[in-house]
């Protein structure tokens, strides 16, 4: 146990010096106390009640002083508690690769059935907010119980060229700082243009100054304890980080903010072909991409269609997270189903003032009752 603030301890002191003076007052009343004669007249009145009943209100009225000075300290004791993901932020990868039809009939379709079945069932008091990204990250849906307006989100997202994992992560905290006080939003970046349809291009901002380093406003490296966010995000991708901050980089922002990522790395290691409907390219004339020759879909020594693996895996180590790998629907669907019970508990302070309070409270109110039903009787 600990105390917000210890100094107030010293009021513990009253309750010894109380007690002092109630035991000097009862050897004084001893001294003046006339002598009967009659002992058994004594004995008479004061049978049936034993002598140690009379100091119980006492003993109460002290206790619940010694609670509320206990109180007054701010105690709190770290535990661990139930926190069923109060708000839950899913980041959707809407990059061309999501046309990749090694998952029946795309990723992209694929994904988007396992999300909408994912949302359908979450309880009612659970927030989900909805983070899609390509050559940018954008906030499509804050976090909402309103099941209707994140599944017609879900079905309307459009592809477009470029990853950028390490922005999700940053958009996703934005979007939970707007809502838990306790989470600071996302340190400045440099943010890539737009180059995908259908979403508007972000404002860039700039860059830390040196020797801040990425999350240094919020104390990460410092070795400090950060308490656990009930939020979580749930980031779901099918390729590699292209352009902008890196994946480790966000990372350590959540990471810094007690902010869990739970990535899921999508696809399977040997596409073919990316191929999406009209609505998926958002409007435009839909067309196939055969990726099969050698070097087929390459950036930079990597496929740029397979997951990166190892990135994701960092993501989750540095946050506090788990990475889960789906091939095919069925396992994504699986791999959503699965993740409350991997974020139900979490490391919490506990504040423990009011209920030192309440049970002053009840205290106080207990001498006050054998007080007047032994005056009364």
């Amino acid at each position: 146990m600990s105390f917000g603030v210890p100094l107030l301890l010293v009021t513990l002191v009253f309750v010894p010096v109380l007690l002092g003076i109630y035991v000097w007052q009862l050897r004084r009343r001893r001294r003046q106390t006339v002598r009967y004669s009659n002992v058994a007249l004594l004995r008479a009145a004061g049978a049936g009640s034993a002598s140690w009943k009379r100091h119980v209100p006492v003993g109460l009225v002290l206790c619940a002083l010694a609670l509320l000075g206990l109180a007054s300290a701010r105690p709190t004791v770290r535990a661990a508690v139930p926190t069923s993901s109060s708000t839950i932020i899913l980041a959707l990868d809407v990059s061309g690769s999501m046309c990749a039809t090694d998952v029946v009939p795309n990723r992209l379709s694929a994904a988007q059935a396992a999300v909408r079945t994912f949302v359908e069932g979450q309880d009612d008091e659970t927030k989900v907010g909805l983070v899609v990204f390509s050559g940018f990250a954008q906030l499509a849906v804050a976090p909402t119980a309103d099941r209707g307006e994140l599944l017609a989100a879900i079905d309307a997202v459009t592809t477009g060229r470029g990853t950028t994992i390490g922005a999700a992560i940053l958009r996703s905290i934005d979007a939970i700082a707007e809502l838990d006080p306790n989470v600071a939003p996302a340190d400045p970046v440099e943010e890539p243009t737009t180059d995908g349809p259908g979403l508007a291009d972000p404002t860039p901002v700039p860059t830390p100054s040196a020797g801040g380093g990425v999350g240094g406003g919020s104390g990460s490296g410092s070795g400090a304890a950060v308490d656990v966010a009930p939020e979580i995000i749930v980031l779901l991708t099918d390729g590699a980080n292209t352009r902008g901050v890196t994946p480790a980089e966000a990372a350590d922002q959540a990471a810094a903010r007690g902010v869990r990522v739970y990535p899921i790395g999508f696809g399977t290691t040997n596409p073919t072909q990316m191929a999406c409907t009209r609505d998926q390219y958002g409007g435009f004339t839909p067309r196939t991409r055969d990726f099969s020759g050698p070097g087929g879909g390459s950036l930079g020594g990597r496929n740029f269609l397979v997951v990166d693996e190892a990135a994701l895996k960092g993501v989750a180590q540095r946050t506090g997270g788990e990475y889960f790998a789906a091939t095919d629907a069925d396992g994504l669907t699986k791999v959503l189903a699965d993740l409350p019970k991997h974020v139900t508990v979490s490391e919490q302070d506990i504040d423990l003032s009011a209920a030192f309070g309440l049970l002053a409270a009840a205290l106080l109110l207990a001498g006050l009752a054998i007080s007047f039903r032994r005056s009364t009787s």
